[in-house]
């Protein structure tokens, strides 16, 4: 059973061991819509069963957040109407073109084209792959689409972020609810996972103008409004302490002077992560 957010929104948790992001349902009056596709056919099957027991519209259309493989190599098994940005399509008409057996992954690691997680999570979803297809997006668009499933209306807008740059959020204005695909995450397929102050505070200004209560993230649990501001807020305080530093030493010593405490785990791992940002831009 899909777990319920609202009366017309549902959503399938994410699954951490094979990297299988969360999936949305928004059901209309007159049709229904499906956020992301899954991770493998296996995926976009299991998420279709969940579907077909539901007392709801037809399901007439899929959008995808972002081209990653995590959010699209459900999109074949599902076979809907599929909208992207015109970027992703871009993206996906290149991955079509790729051979995604064993040693044509471990090769695209070797040059640094693929990363080592992904591989190894594609494998974990997916021991083979000869039955893998990839589709691209019928419909695109270039900086917003609304999409009026009868009674309840979808916004889907490019935002774009680190994580990838073809990003779009999903937003029901009725329901007061986003999902964000994974916009909000690090840059991990350039070398050390990082963000960037700068391109992270264009981002969220962007997702801040909608009016939310509930924010639904690729790989966690659902936030709510108070819960993803509260954790943005710290996020954006860590990289204006860290600034322009590119070393982790001096980067510490000023989050304890301006904070009076020494950083925990994942305030070190955010620290982190806008220092590799800091080195990459120093490498441009």
């Amino acid at each position: 059973m899909l777990k319920k957010l609202a009366n017309r929104v549902y959503y399938m948790p994410h699954y951490s061991e094979t990297d299988r992001p969360t999936l949305g349902l928004i059901c209309g009056d007159s049709y229904s819509l499906i956020v992301d596709s899954g991770n493998s056919p296996a995926h976009a099957a299991d998420f279709l069963k969940l579907v077909e027991k539901m007392d709801i519209p037809p399901v007439k259309f899929v959008v995808i957040t972002h081209w990653h493989w995590d959010h699209i190599f459900g999109m074949k098994t599902m076979d809907i109407l599929t909208i992207s940005h015109k970027e992703t399509k871009r993206k996906l008409e290149y991955l079509k073109t790729l051979k995604w057996d064993d040693s044509s992954l471990d090769a695209r690691v070797e040059t640094g084209e693929e990363i080592e997680f992904c591989r190894d999570m594609i494998k974990r979803e997916m021991p083979t792959r000869d039955h893998l297809e990839l589709k691209v997006p019928e419909i695109t668009f270039d900086h917003k689409i609304e999409i009026d499933l009868g009674g309840i209306t979808c916004v889907v807008e490019h935002v774009g972020g680190v994580h990838a740059q073809d990003s779009s959020i999903i937003y029901i204005p009725d329901e007061k609810i986003m999902f964000l695909g994974d916009c909000i995450y690090q840059d991990f397929y350039s070398g050390e996972w990082s963000y960037d102050l700068v391109e992270l505070i264009i981002l969220l200004e962007k997702i801040k103008k909608y009016d939310v209560n509930c924010y639904v993230t690729g790989h966690q649990d659902p936030k709510t409004s108070e819960e993803i501001w509260s954790f943005f807020g710290d996020l954006i305080s860590i990289g204006e302490i860290v600034g322009k530093e590119v070393t982790l030493e001096k980067a510490v010593t000023k989050f304890s002077d301006v904070r009076k405490t020494n950083p925990n785990e994942e305030q070190l791992e955010y620290i982190q992560n806008f220092i590799f940002g800091n080195q990459k831009k120093a490498k441009l």
